[in-house]
């Protein structure tokens, strides 16, 4: 366990200070059910590394702790008959919905489309020529290392 924050409060789950519902657990990441369910089987998954966010990742930290997205995605379905499918969030920063700010993946087993669950979908692409799309992807890549 390294790199971890005296007053993160995942840092402390982490250091078992705080209890958790621990549904998988190994020298890489944690993963337990979040205090809110916003679904029945709501897992959180972190890092034993304290990583503010995505933006603080390395390409070996994406490949060391997001490996396991697929395994617990897998046995949270399986754990329910009526999980029909599953969203996964993750926030990156105050301004897209972080609160704690140690990185952490949500998932949200789906039952069915009246659970409450509102992902908003925005569509601006009529405010896009071919040309803007091209400007955009062009001003990422420059940024890609």
């Amino acid at each position: 366990m390294s790199n971890l924050v005296q007053d993160c409060i995942f840092c402390k789950i982490i250091r078992n200070e705080i209890p958790a519902y621990t549904v998988f657990e190994n020298d890489d990441v944690k993963a337990f059910l979040d205090i809110s369910q916003v679904t029945k089987g709501h897992v959180l998954i972190i890092p034993k590394k304290h990583l503010i966010n995505f933006f603080d990742y390395s390409q070996e930290d994406a490949a060391k702790y997001l490996q396991y997205i697929p395994k617990i995605a897998q046995a949270i379905k399986a754990s329910d008959k009526n999980i029909k499918g599953l969203n996964v969030f993750v926030n990156n920063g105050e301004i897209a919905g972080q609160v704690v700010m140690h990185s952490h993946i949500h998932l949200v087993p789906r039952y069915d489309e009246n659970d409450g669950v509102n992902v908003p979908h925005i569509n601006h692409a009529a405010e896009y020529t071919p040309e803007a799309y091209q400007e955009v992807a062009n001003t990422i890549k420059q940024h890609l290392s």
